[in-house]
């Protein structure tokens, strides 16, 4: 694999990391009263935006993002690390296909953040532009596709293979090591919570056929605090923090098989 590929990859778990990492702070905060608030992905770029400098941080991680998508699109098409062709195997591709849109979206619109606003009237929802009667099975694929990968995370977790992905014989110290597995282990089970609530939603609304159960990240907090109270969100943000540093370490140390 090109040194440019393996480049573009690590600039886009650095930047998937500080997403997530953000992702779980602010919403840490909220949970303890600190002033944060339960934002997804797309809310973290606007609070980025309101920083001093914010377009600058603002490019800096769209084009991050983007670099991450490439990544998983060129792995989802190419097949660089020769994951196969088998079932699985094409199953995990397509993930990676969907995520690599994913963070395009997120990319670009972090990107269309700073050249220009979008307007604020006459848009309404996307999912309208959909005629009515395909959105159940539309929102019913996105729910099972969302559950196949909540339940991939909790699985990722308990096997603990996850660090096979590491170039780990460059860290010495052990404590680095027992750090880096347990930061896996705490944001992929967070993950999984996360994506697991998201995919109830999208669930709900196919079953009312209704995009306004349409939710995200921010709604899966809300719906924790309110569900179990603010100690659970904690652990979760907690935990999305945790894996935030795991993607900022894998950006350093990840293995590329070819």
């Amino acid at each position: 694999m090109k040194e440019k590929i393996k480049k573009i990859a690590r600039a886009g778990y650095a930047s998937k990391g500080v997403v997530y990492g953000l992702t779980g702070i602010l919403a840490f905060g909220a949970a303890a009263g600190l002033g944060g608030s339960s934002e997804g992905k797309v809310g973290v770029l606007e609070y980025l935006q309101k920083q001093p400098m914010g377009n600058v941080l603002l490019g800096i991680m769209g084009v991050g993002l983007l670099c991450y998508a490439f990544w998983r699109l060129f792995q989802s098409i190419k097949d660089p690390e020769n994951i196969g062709s088998e079932a699985k195997d094409i199953a995990k591709r397509i993930g990676f296909f969907f995520s690599g849109i994913v963070y395009l979206g997120l990319g670009v619109f972090a990107i269309y953040k700073i050249i220009g606003s979008p307007s604020s009237g006459g848009g309404g929802s996307k999912a309208q532009m959909i005629p009515t009667e395909y959105l159940p099975y539309i929102f019913y694929a996105i729910a099972a596709g969302l559950a196949i990968k909540s339940i991939f995370q909790f699985v990722k977790a308990y096997k603990g293979n996850f660090l096979s992905k590491f170039q780990l014989g460059s860290v010495s110290d052990a404590k680095t090591v027992k750090t880096i597995k347990w930061m896996g282990y705490s944001g992929m089970i967070a993950r999984g919570v996360v994506t697991g609530i998201v995919s109830f939603f999208f669930y709900k609304a196919a079953d009312t056929a209704s995009t306004q159960n349409i939710k995200g990240t921010s709604e899966a907090f809300n719906f924790l605090r309110e569900s179990s109270g603010p100690w659970l969100v904690g652990l979760v943000a907690f935990g999305l923090i945790c894996y935030g540093g795991y993607m900022i370490i894998m950006a350093k140390y990840r293995r590329f098989k070819a």
